[in-house]
């Protein structure tokens, strides 16, 4: 059976179980996961009844939910995916076409690899009660199922969700005091007084400091230039990438010179702030492909007379810088998420969708399993509120993540969220990708 006739099915199997009244669902494929990676310890399914400890006058970042521990039989998630339910069956009960929407796979890939961590987890012991949602369903949307006090009792969120959605349940979570993973978006969504939410894709603003960081630690002697174009949106990115040099102590760091450039910035007008005794190295706030690759083409041309690097954002990622005009071009670009896909948990993933589905898991398929199964994991070892131990690198599935506490207002005592702060510095190779900092 092809990948997109699995998919059909899958996704009406998704559309009947998400209709059901307890919104349930735990799998939908007939076809166990074969025997999981080995585990540090041994899982065992807790027995005790639920215990409450009085919040601690020291309680973790001066959370009081924090300082109870709350663990319970069976833990309760709630995971929210965008599947299209309804616009994909919009008419009937069948796939229109032959083949799937595009629009539908990032979020379908997202569940199935969530999908596979669940089930991993239940054959390790764990008890687990597990509702999927449609976060773009029209009858059945987040303040609907607020409303109707849906999903109160649960324990754990995860969401690979954007706004308006993540806000509504970022909002909902802080009043239950429920622990919500944002699990895709690279954004805080405005999102300023929540403790109980963790970032898993860093926001541009953390990616403009680990870059920062990176060049002045990396090259001994360099020549640093940032490259804009004259619009707010990255103007803000260059303050960003200056208070991060201003708030780096070292006294090595180099200063970091801006040029606005656009189209008809000529190469007379790039070459002024280079220098040919030490390494340019070049950030650039480009975000997409166009731009990106019109101030390449510019800086290729100075690479017979100067030694560049450049250095991009984490949109690069996807980008192929495969024209002649680009070639010889040091590009490097940062990234939250990095996976060699080489190790157990990788290997293992692979083998399923291979198996499955006849067919390679995609980077959402990945995201979906390691954001599930390290925080399902968690949950379940911890209990409810396990905030102070969530860096613990034994839980490492391909990513090591580094949550710290933002705090947005001056003087805050309460983070305003917890942001992965940990950003892979990564270069672009011909044939493969290879990462500089070491985590």
């Amino acid at each position: 059976m092809s990948q997109s006739n699995i998919y059909k099915h899958l996704l009406a199997g998704l559309a009947i179980s998400i209709l059901l009244p307890s919104c349930s669902l735990f799998k939908n494929t007939s076809s166990k996961p074969a025997t999981p990676p080995p585990v540090a310890t041994k899982p065992t399914p807790e027995k005790k009844p639920e215990e409450t400890k009085k919040p601690d006058v020291k309680a973790p970042f001066n959370v009081p939910a924090f300082g109870k521990e709350v663990k319970r039989n069976s833990y309760n998630i709630a995971l929210f995916a965008p599947l299209y339910l309804d616009s994909v069956f919009a008419t009937s009960a069948e796939i229109p076409g032959r083949t799937m929407p595009r629009y539908i796979l990032p979020g379908l890939e997202f569940y199935e690899g969530a999908q596979l961590a669940l089930d991993t987890l239940q054959q390790q012991g764990y008890n687990l009660k597990v509702a999927v949602y449609d976060n773009k369903a029209k009858h059945n949307s987040v303040p609907t199922l607020i409303r109707n006090k849906t999903i109160d009792a649960t324990d754990l969120i995860i969401g690979a969700v954007s706004n308006p959605e993540l806000k509504e349940l970022s909002d909902f979570a802080k009043e239950k005091e429920i622990n919500i993973v944002s699990a895709t978006y690279p954004n805080d969504g405005g999102i300023n007084n929540n403790p109980f939410l963790f970032i898993s894709n860093s926001t541009l603003k953390s990616h403009c400091e680990a870059l920062q960081n990176y060049v002045q630690e990396a090259f001994a002697t360099k020549n640093i230039v940032l490259f804009r174009r004259n619009t707010p949106f990255e103007a803000r990115m260059a303050a960003d990438f200056k208070a991060a040099y201003e708030k780096m102590e070292s006294n090595k760091k180099s200063r970091i010179r801006e040029v606005i450039w656009n189209d008809g910035t000529t190469d007379a007008e790039i070459s002024k702030f280079l220098l040919t005794d030490r390494p340019n190295v070049c950030l650039v706030t480009a975000l997409d492909e166009t731009g990106a690759k019109a101030i390449l083409r510019k800086l290729n041309v100075q690479t017979a007379t100067y030694p560049i690097h450049v250095f991009g954002m984490p949109t690069w990622d996807i980008m192929k810088f495969k024209e002649p005009e680009l070639k010889g071009l040091q590009v490097y670009y940062s990234t939250p998420y990095f996976n060699e896909k080489t190790d157990p948990f990788s290997r293992y993933i692979t083998d399923y969708f291979k198996r499955v589905y006849k067919a390679r898991p995609s980077d959402m398929a990945f995201k979906g399993f390691e954001m599930t199964y390290y925080f399902v994991k968690k949950l379940a070892e911890k209990g409810v509120y396990f905030n102070a131990d969530v860096n613990d690198p034994s839980n490492k599935v391909f990513t090591q993540f580094n949550f710290q506490p933002v705090y947005l207002k001056e003087g805050e005592n309460t983070p305003s969220y917890f942001e992965n702060k940990n950003i892979y510095i990564i270069q672009k190779g011909d044939s493969t990708d290879i990462r500089m900092n070491l985590q």
